[in-house]
């Protein structure tokens, strides 16, 4: 019964919105989150670490939270209402990218100061410029990008509140859909459709699980281990 339900025309279709969703939110992230980790790693200015503990510190905001405040945001007479995003696939993207990105700011910066030192005064002392001393430093701690995607994805992918909030569990065939694994999830279980849910769940896990086996095989690769 399990497997008619996961692989289930529906049941496929919203799996592979979940992974569209959540990876246009993780490359979003990264794109504007990596220069903040960057400047917080490279750099010493006034407030760096009050601004480096604001971010450790929203990597546990709610979900329902953020969700409410962007929902207040986009809704029609919200200050973004025009964009027209709510209720959109590209909404719930962009709210899973806010709720992703101190995540890598967190995990970057980190891995940055981690190598710093030590290379950069290597590097120096090879002869290298600054620039080159600051290149050899974004290789060293290329593991931590990684792992820091990764961990972002991978929390997009099982939040619920934005996707519920912002997205609404829209399905209308041939239509705008919003229906994602974790919302989909909360609907079964709400109408007592509980083997549907669990179905729902194992792909759930299962994306979470090769995901993360694949960032360990390219990290591994990456640091040249056997």
């Amino acid at each position: 019964m399990l497997i008619d339900i996961i692989t289930s025309e529906e049941v496929l279709e919203i799996a592979l919105r979940s992974i569209k969703v959540s990876g246009i939110a993780t490359l979003l992230a990264l794109g504007y989150s990596i220069p903040v980790a960057m400047a917080i790693g490279f750099f010493r200015f006034p407030g760096r670490d009050y601004l480096k503990s604001f971010f450790n510190a929203m990597i546990g905001v709610p979900t329902v939270v953020l969700g409410l405040i962007l929902y207040l945001m986009l809704a029609p007479n919200g200050i973004l209402g025009r964009l027209g995003l709510l209720y959109t696939e590209m909404g719930i993207s962009i709210g899973q990218s806010l709720l992703i990105s101190p995540i890598i700011v967190s995990f970057v910066s980190n891995s940055i100061e981690a190598v710093e030192k030590e290379i950069r005064e290597l590097a120096l002392t090879l002869g290298a410029t600054d620039f080159q001393a600051s290149i050899a430093m974004i290789k060293e701690a290329s593991s931590g990008v990684l792992l820091s995607a990764i961990a972002a994805f991978n929390r997009a992918i099982a939040e619920l509140g934005i996707a519920l909030m912002i997205g609404g569990n829209i399905f209308v065939r041939g239509g705008q859909n919003t229906r994602v694994l974790t919302t989909a999830m909360q609907m079964y279980v709400s109408r007592g459709e509980i083997e549907i849910a669990i179905a729902l769940g194992l792909i759930l896990m299962a994306i979470v699980f090769i995901i993360s086996y694949l960032s360990n095989t390219v990290h591994t690769y990456l640091r040249g281990e056997t």
